[in-house]
């Protein structure tokens, strides 16, 4: 029986990605994009719900799917503060996911990122890390988070230490092997075809995905 995907970030790096091969999988006879503005795209899968995130709870009932992919997230200098920060990355995110298992849905896939830990000194990674600890009792039959390093891919606007950390990490590729391949720069594309096979395996329990398993998963 073919399912219905949701996805929320759909404009974002990830999930511009992960759309396409959502709409393109024949696991999936409807994909649900939420999000504040509509993608420039029109296919007979696609349903389009132009939502607030602030008043998920308001509209519950359109965020019925099977599987949940949450590609949603910002850096503290796009959000502007550590408040505004918060609200996208860990509230929102809890937030759908907390609905979405109301509504029954049997897996969620979560973007995070390498380092993730409620114990972390570094804000970023702290808030990620209690952003899964929230998600991990939730009644999903599973969940993945996908701890991805350093994310490539086309971005709307330029980050001049993300493109020279880019270089870097490029430069030590050859040096990033066995328990350090998890360090390596990622394209973006390889996360959403890493997300979409794990979806695909229809697990149960809580998995955590490494940017070297991603790779090698995304490869298949």
């Amino acid at each position: 029986m073919q399912k219905t995907a949701l996805l929320a970030g759909a404009t974002g790096l990830v999930g511009s990605q992960l759309l396409p091969l959502l709409l393109a999988s024949g696991r999936y006879n409807r994909v649900i994009v939420v999000g504040r503005r509509p993608v420039p795209l029109v296919h007979p899968k696609l349903v389009q719900r132009i939502l607030p995130f602030d008043q998920l709870e308001a509209h519950r009932l359109q965020l019925i799917a099977d599987d949940v992919f949450c590609c949603l997230g910002t850096t503290l200098r796009q959000a502007g503060s550590r408040e505004a920060f918060y609200r996208v990355d860990y509230l929102y995110v809890v937030t759908l996911a907390a609905l979405t298992a109301a509504n029954f849905a049997a897996q969620l896939l979560v973007v995070s990122a390498l380092g993730a830990s409620a114990a972390s000194r570094f804000y970023y990674n702290r808030v990620k890390g209690e952003m899964e600890e929230a998600l991990r009792p939730l009644p999903f039959r599973a969940v993945h988070f996908f701890r991805p390093s350093l994310l490539l891919g086309p971005r709307s606007e330029k980050r001049l230490g993300e493109q020279l950390g880019a270089v870097v990490l490029g430069a030590l590729r050859p040096v990033l092997v066995g328990p350090l391949r998890q360090y390596r720069a990622m394209e973006a594309a390889a996360v959403a075809r890493a997300m979409l096979h794990a979806a695909e395996q229809d697990t149960s329990g809580i998995h955590v995905h490494l940017s070297g398993s991603m790779g090698q998963k995304a490869a298949n």
